[in-house]
């Protein structure tokens, strides 16, 4: 089973690491936040054209959405 590991234990691991080891953890992190929000990005991307293209996406403008919120209330 996976035995789970506290948040103080995964510092602790780090700073046992060499400086160079904890140099690369650091950018091999920041590159795969990267690349997790470009896939976000790109599944809102695929969702919101969809939604047009189904027609249950609507476009305009700031003022378009503030009139629309103004007449839900």
């Amino acid at each position: 089973m996976n035995k789970t590991i506290s948040f103080q234990e995964v510092i602790e691991y780090v700073e046992n690491l060499s400086q160079e080891d904890q140099d690369f953890l650091v950018e091999l992190i920041k590159k795969r936040r990267i690349e997790k929000r470009r896939l976000e990005i790109a599944k809102n991307a695929e969702q919101t054209l969809a939604a047009l293209s189904a027609g249950t996406a609507k476009k305009g403008t700031v003022t378009d959405l503030l009139a629309d919120i103004m007449e839900e209330k």
